[in-house]
């Protein structure tokens, strides 16, 4: 992360990006974060006025620190947009060799608990999951206009699919305890996106 950010802060950031992960927003409490991250509960509250501005805090957080991710990972070197599509498929499934709690994303799990109750919340998950789309869209749209260019399937509809089937993935491996479903779910992804841009 290029911005510094206070110590305190980040402890309280990374406690409860992990905790509402594995918990959810409602189980998750100031004091399990103050706990976690060993730091008193004046100074969160010296940082954040509420646990909602401190998850609201982690999204920004995790939009960046995911964001950097992707844009270094190493597949972003590949010059051919659908080889670059595909390889982030493959990038997602090695992600999945972790423990569930970590590979699973933070705003899904957000926006499923707070979409009706936290509107602000609501709003943060949703910039940065079509904030991922759009970086997933500038790939598909020029894999499309190499392979594809009279498909009548627009880049943005892909982006989002692609974002559905992670999002669904993500959920059946939280209820299955377990990342294998996920896998066939994106290998089925990777199959659909070799089939709608097909090789000369």
């Amino acid at each position: 992360m290029s911005e510094a950010i206070h110590p305190s802060r980040l402890k309280l950031i990374e406690a409860a990006l992990g905790l509402v992960r594995e918990k959810g927003y409602a189980a998750t409490t100031v004091d399990d974060i103050c706990a976690r991250s060993g730091v008193s509960k004046g100074s969160f509250f010296h940082h954040f006025k509420s646990k909602e501005e401190l998850v609201i805090g982690t999204v920004d957080f995790w939009n960046r620190f995911t964001g950097e991710i992707f844009v270094s990972a190493p597949y972003r070197s590949m010059t051919d947009p659908r080889a670059r599509l595909l390889a982030y498929v493959d990038f997602r499934l090695d992600i999945l060799d972790r423990d569930v709690s970590e590979f699973t994303c933070l705003l899904g799990t957000l926006v499923q608990e707070t979409y009706q109750t936290h509107p602000a919340i609501r709003g943060a998950c949703d910039d940065g999951m079509s904030g991922h789309i759009a970086f997933l869209v500038e790939d598909v749209a020029a894999a499309k206009a190499l392979y594809a260019p009279d498909a009548d399937w627009t880049p943005e509809s892909v982006g989002y699919f692609i974002q559905s089937v992670l999002q669904g993935a993500f959920i059946f491996a939280k209820a299955k305890n377990g990342a294998d479903q996920a896998r066939d779910s994106l290998r089925h992804l990777k199959a659909y996106l070799e089939y709608i841009l097909p090789q000369p």
